[in-house]
């Protein structure tokens, strides 16, 4: 079992919004913070960094308290999202720039800038200056320099912002395979959930400032515990409902449906399901994936507004007769028209019930 290597229980306050998270990080981890732009992921990475300073608690790494050490200090390698790479300087005098910093004897310079462009497969680019570079080599470079300094933990700011698509995939398959190989504590961030959902161990979906939920990607997709949480890591229906224990479980009512029963023993009372078999108003959280065409008990009809071929299946949306839309994936057997008549239903051990705290995110 791995052993915790940071501990951060920091607020950091600016005029307008606020910062507060309080989390755990393992050694070796790949740790991802995701979610949307503005939420306060950057400015975490800068407290931990040292690069600005909380205004409470403390960030414990490796034992040490670091919230009074300065950022030079920390043994922390940070990779900005536009890389920051020193234009004046070659790719081995960048890679090299950090262990001159920490005052590295010059033959131990020489010989971690060697590993470096190794590692990362750049022993041609060393004496090429970055404005030769394309952006995936400048990414290569970036991640050389901050790991030359054998740092306790790395700081990665969206890394793969600027980079097209392909590229994105394959560089990120490449930085899991290092981290991997290498065994150093990471912490990436991202807005993007299919970037958090593949190279995590575990994320944090963050909001507003506020660490929402924490866990595996397979259980923060499959068992959210916010509306936001459900809808920005992957897609979500949010279906207001009414829920009523029974003998049987509970008898959910969703807003202009069919009522349905949810078995006891399909009920996880530990994972936001139920809400502890009380009654009252929820949203009924269910993926598109998990919506069924033409059930014989169907909860919805409606008209197919919207049916778009994705190749492996494909994505449409529903207008039930009272006017919600239910967003669906279907496999690639299936086709329907625009404009077909349906009846709706709902995969039941899939169905997740979640508190209405405020209105739903757009």
């Amino acid at each position: 079992m791995k052993k915790d290597f940071l501990q951060i229980d920091v607020t950091k306050d600016y005029p307008e919004f606020r910062v507060t998270a309080n989390l755990t990080v393992a050694e070796g981890e790949f740790f991802s913070l995701v979610g949307p732009s503005g939420c306060g992921k950057t400015t975490l990475l800068r407290l931990i960094s040292g690069l600005i300073q909380p205004d409470h608690g403390r960030i414990i790494l490796n034992g040490r308290d670091l919230t009074a050490v300065p950022a030079a200090e920390r043994r922390i390698g940070f990779v900005f999202q536009d890389y920051a790479l020193f234009p004046h300087l070659t790719v081995g005098q960048n890679i090299e720039y950090g262990l001159k910093v920490r005052r590295y004897p010059a033959a131990r310079r020489r010989e971690r800038v060697a590993v470096m462009l190794a590692v990362f497969e750049i022993m041609a680019l060393a004496d090429r200056r970055v404005q030769a570079l394309s952006g995936g080599e400048r990414q290569r470079v970036a991640l050389a320099r901050a790991l030359a300094p054998e740092p306790f933990l790395l700081l990665l700011d969206e890394p793969f912002a600027a980079l097209d698509y392909g590229l994105r995939r394959r560089l990120r398959r490449e930085l899991k395979e290092l981290q991997t190989k290498l065994g150093f504590t990471a912490i990436f961030v991202t807005h993007q959930q299919e970037e958090a959902l593949s190279l995590s161990e575990r994320l944090a979906v963050m909001h507003a400032g506020q660490i929402l939920q924490v866990g595996t990607a397979t259980e923060v997709y499959t068992n959210p515990t916010h509306p936001f949480v459900a809808t920005f890591l992957g897609d979500a229906n949010l279906i207001p409902c009414l829920a009523s224990p029974t003998a049987e479980g509970l008898e959910i009512h969703p807003q202009d449906g069919r009522a349905f029963l949810l078995p006891a023993a399909g009920i996880d009372l530990n994972r936001g399901r139920g809400a502890g078999a009380t009654a009252g108003r929820f949203y009924l959280m269910i993926r598109p994936e998990d919506v069924l065409f033409n059930a014989e008990e169907p909860v919805y009809q409606g008209m197919i507004t919207t049916w778009e071929y994705l190749g492996y299946g494909s994505y449409a949306e529903v207008k039930t007769d009272h006017g919600l839309t239910i967003k669906i994936m279907t496999g690639k057997e299936i086709c329907y028209a625009l404009g077909a008549r349906v009846g709706l239903a709902f995969r039941k051990p899939a169905i997740k019930l979640l508190p209405i705290n405020g209105n739903p995110p757009s």
